[in-house]
């Protein structure tokens, strides 16, 4: 049977249907292509915003904030409404909060160990805020569901807290465009200065969009690739779903924070997983409840809930009493180490 590629990459039953009928060699082709799009996606994009960032004065870690974190969380926000749409709000809900823990647990905490995280002050002083308010947000929406549900029924999300959620998002965007406006001074001069600009504003807008589909498109096809050939070989189910689907869907983020730490960039990096964290909230379940009603299982509020604030609550604490300009090893450690202990409350079972 011939599959289309945008019916294999966008429909989640022909993507597992065409993994369970190839073979092992054409599963390990899927893998290796998949990382080399993943690599080079990730080359043109972070190329693609330093430029932009170079042409319009903009900072990076605004950039990372906003677009580059806008295009990486499309495929959470895309899992996320069809698993509504399929009456699995638990997936819903838990792709977008689980996404926020591997961002800043897993994936910045490790970046702290590969290389100084810079602390921009008048971006995070903002942004930052936004970041643990939209969860916060989200808590407290779900403890009042939670006191206000029928007896014996669970908790919901309505629609209306949907679209309060993209309503915000519109607002957040236009802030984090704001408040870059108002950090071109000197700062943003230093940082940029010394990069030659090689391309052409249009070229750097191709460069960078480009380079979003090819990460989309490559972690789309890695994981489930990755996960059938780990089946096959005999890797037992719950290893499987603990190591290559838990943070399936942040590949993109993860794959960009490397490449950025790689080439020099760290405030993309910082920016990115800040926009990443706000935009999961406020889009990926924003979406997710404007298109169906999410259930809240009740594990949420005992174990998601709890791994997610204490998460950025100790990245809030970690830039109000930041000194140094950068945040440390040992803070990397202690969002790694808190990531590492949510995995194994989620897991062993």
């Amino acid at each position: 049977m011939e599959y289309d590629l945008l019916q294999i990459i966008g429909n989640e039953a022909v993507l597992h249907s065409y993994m369970d009928n190839s073979s092992i060699w054409m599963l390990l082709a899927v893998v290796l292509v998949s990382i080399a799009v993943l690599a080079k996606g990730a080359d043109w994009l972070v190329e693609g915003a330093v430029d932009l960032a170079t042409r319009t004065g903009m900072s990076k870690i605004v950039i990372g904030a906003t677009i580059i974190s806008l295009g990486t969380t499309l495929p959470e926000a895309f899992v996320s409404v069809m698993a509504a749409f399929m009456g699995n709000p638990g997936l819903a809900l838990g792709n977008g909060v689980g996404s926020i823990i591997a961002d800043t647990g897993l994936i910045f905490g490790l970046s702290c160990l590969l290389a100084p995280m810079p602390v921009n002050r008048y971006i995070l002083n903002r942004t930052g805020w936004v970041q643990i308010g939209a969860a916060m947000l989200l808590v407290l929406l779900s403890v009042v569901a939670l006191a206000t549900r029928p007896p014996g029924s669970l908790p919901v999300l309505e629609r209306w807290v949907g679209f309060f959620f993209l309503v915000l998002l519109v607002g957040y965007l236009y802030l984090a465009y704001h408040w870059s406006t108002k950090q071109r001074d000197g700062t943003d001069q230093a940082e940029n200065s010394g990069e030659a600009i090689v391309r052409g504003l249009g070229l750097s807008w191709i460069m960078l969009i480009g380079g979003l589909v090819l990460v989309i498109v490559g972690a789309r096809l890695l994981v489930p690739g990755a996960s059938e050939v780990a089946e096959r070989i005999g890797v037992p189910d719950d290893v499987i779903a603990a190591s290559m689907v838990a943070f399936g869907t942040s590949l993109p983020e993860l794959i960009t924070a490397i490449t950025a730490i790689r080439k020099g960039h760290p405030e993309i990096t910082v920016g990115n997983i800040v926009g990443a964290d706000v935009l999961n909230c406020l889009f990926v379940i924003g979406a997710a409840a404007a298109a169906v009603p999410l259930e809240i299982p009740m594990n949420f509020y005992f174990l998601h809930y709890p791994a997610m604030l204490l998460i950025l609550l100790s990245f809030r604490t970690f830039i109000s009493t930041n000194k140094t300009g950068y945040f440390s090893k040992g803070q990397g450690l202690w969002l790694l180490g808190i990531y590492v202990a949510y995995l194994v409350a989620q897991y062993a079972k």
